[in-house]
């Protein structure tokens, strides 16, 4: 009977060890396959703006609230972890249509944001770009 509580011990042991080495692998595989913050192509990018984009006030009850997508950026290493939140958000604008919204997000470097773009009909972050604002608007040109 010794011989069989044993053997009976070891199939168990086993089980237990197949059982956790396939949660170990769902959860690796789960974590591969989680999307990530979504760099847009310019002409997407362009397709959300219209030719009066209106800054927004930041202080406005009906900004969408990107602070989870946020998160996810910061994750990605898109944002600096360096900047707090409260300095994050460098200004607002919205669509004449009131659709889209762009939030300039600051970076480390001056003039360069990360632009989240929103849809707020669907309620939803389209996703973000790159911003330099240098090189989009001549800001580098010395005026004399």
């Amino acid at each position: 009977m010794t011989a069989h509580v044993q053997h009976f011990h070891l199939y168990l042991f086993i089980m237990l060890a197949v059982t956790a080495s396939l949660c170990v692998l769902a959860v690796i595989i789960k974590m591969r396959n989680k999307k990530g913050p979504k760099l847009l192509e310019r002409e997407k990018y362009n397709s959300t703006m219209t030719e009066k984009m209106v800054e927004v006030k930041k202080t406005d009850s009906n900004i969408f609230n990107i602070w989870p997508y946020v998160s996810r950026l910061k994750s990605a290493n898109v944002l600096s972890k360096k900047i707090k939140d409260h300095d994050l958000i460098y200004k607002i604008y919205r669509d004449s249509s009131d659709k889209f919204e762009h939030i300039l997000l600051s970076t480390e470097d001056k003039n360069n944001f990360v632009t989240i773009i929103v849809n707020k009909k669907r309620k939803k972050t389209i996703g973000y770009s790159f911003l330099d604002s240098n090189e989009r608007y001549d800001l580098s040109k010395n005026i004399a």
